[in-house]
């Protein structure tokens, strides 16, 4: 879709005025990406405000890249003077410089969504800070902010913003296939954009409402007594009674678990 073919909402929203060096430090880490050729995506307030028109304050920036890569990026920002760190090797690295710093992050934290090279290429060119970048598509977009329901945060209106500002021309196809096995939860949150704009059901396409109501329906005439509890990918802490007394499945450790595995392989040196 050609973004020149939907005009964003106007609101009173105002771009984030930075501190010097916070700027500073946004520039230095993308066009050192840029001139080593280190595939990335903007998200973040960014890519929010490319998709909706809304700018938030923020106190970092948040930059998509996958975890292949993410030990060379990591190398890179070092050898440039920056401190970086990994909070946790499943999703987010960050690089400071005094105060201020950069997210980078590979996936979600509870390791159901994961951010490939298909991620980075899908993306489209936009200028941050002055920079020329790269801002993620508004599909990964859609589906990053999907598991961020937590008590202590929700992106359930920024899921809603994004199809309410691109009036739904969105490749409805790719969003469902980036959702694969939760697609419940990406059918709880088409039920939200509905309840909130009951005018605007059509941006959300017949046959995706279709097709996902049609895979509930049996699940729930007939449930299927192997299916797993699946609470901790929601919040692992919200449903730790589940997990901790009550028996019930792990599926954020087993996740979490193999989204390591993985990273061992591609990256044996353990360098992230």
């Amino acid at each position: 879709m050609a973004k020149s073919e939907v005009t964003l909402p106007v609101s009173s929203s105002l771009e984030p005025v930075f501190e010097p060096d916070q700027e500073r430090l946004y520039r230095q880490v993308l066009e050192l990406f840029n001139h080593n050729h280190i595939p990335y995506a903007v998200s973040g307030a960014f890519a929010l405000q490319q998709h909706t028109g809304i700018w938030r304050a923020t106190k970092d920036l948040d930059l998509f890249l996958t975890g292949e890569t993410l030990p060379q990026a990591l190398d890179l920002l070092s050898r440039h003077g920056l401190q970086c760190e990994t909070l946790d090797p499943v999703w987010l690295s960050k690089a400071h410089c005094g105060p201020f710093f950069v997210d980078l992050i590979t996936g979600m934290s509870n390791g159901a969504i994961v951010v490939t090279d298909e991620w980075l290429a899908r993306s489209s060119p936009a200028t941050v800070i002055g920079v020329p970048s790269r801002v993620l598509a508004a599909e990964e977009l859609l589906v990053s902010k999907l598991f961020v329901i937590r008590r202590e945060r929700f992106d359930g209106a920024d899921i809603a913003h994004i199809i309410y500002g691109t009036c739904g021309r969105l490749d409805w196809s790719r969003i469902l296939q980036l959702a694969g096995e939760h697609w419940e939860i990406l059918l709880w949150a088409l039920l939200l954009f509905r309840y909130v704009y009951p005018q605007q059901s059509n941006y959300v396409p017949l046959a995706l409402w279709a097709e996902l109501l049609s895979r509930l329906v049996p699940e729930l005439v007939k449930p299927n007594p192997s299916s797993p509890f699946r609470g901790s990918l929601v919040d692992d802490k919200m449903f730790a009674i589940d997990v901790n007394e009550w028996g019930l499945d792990d599926l954020l450790s087993e996740y979490r678990l193999q989204r390591l595995e993985h990273l061992d392989k591609v990256n044996p040196r353990g360098a992230y």
